[in-house]
């Protein structure tokens, strides 16, 4: 065996074990996906079985983005908005009268009455 035949053989190893995961990956999204009629699932895998390099090319193209969601959701990310962002208060007065009398109970430090107002006027820690 050549040390070209040699590489060769890596890299369609390297090729298939990547299909194989692709394929695999595709099964668990079908498994995974609530919307998805059983009979449509079942055809999707008499395709990845019969035809599978195009089936999966197209499942890929046709479905890309809800596998992606489905990921994500499965992951726990965080969808890209900005209700995560610490903002100012619509009533920072009231915020901070709020904070005074938690201060003055004893409930709170000063220091955390200083980030609360702080949060309360400008929406930054």
């Amino acid at each position: 065996m050549s040390f070209a035949n040699l590489i060769w053989m890596f890299v369609e190893i390297l090729l298939f074990t990547a299909y194989l995961v692709a394929v695999f990956y595709i099964i668990f999204d079908l498994f995974a996906d609530e919307t998805l009629n059983g009979w449509w699932k079942a055809v999707w895998i008499i395709f990845l079985l019969f035809v599978p390099l195009i089936t999966a090319l197209v499942y890929v193209i046709a479905r890309g983005r809800g596998m992606a969601e489905r990921s994500q959701r499965r992951h726990g990310v965080v969808p890209e908005d900005d209700s995560y962002k610490p903002r100012a208060s619509s009533n920072p007065a009231s915020d901070i009268a709020k904070a005074k009398d938690l201060l003055d109970q004893g409930a709170i430090s000063q220091g955390e009455f200083d980030a609360i107002k702080n949060k309360a006027l400008t929406g930054r820690y």
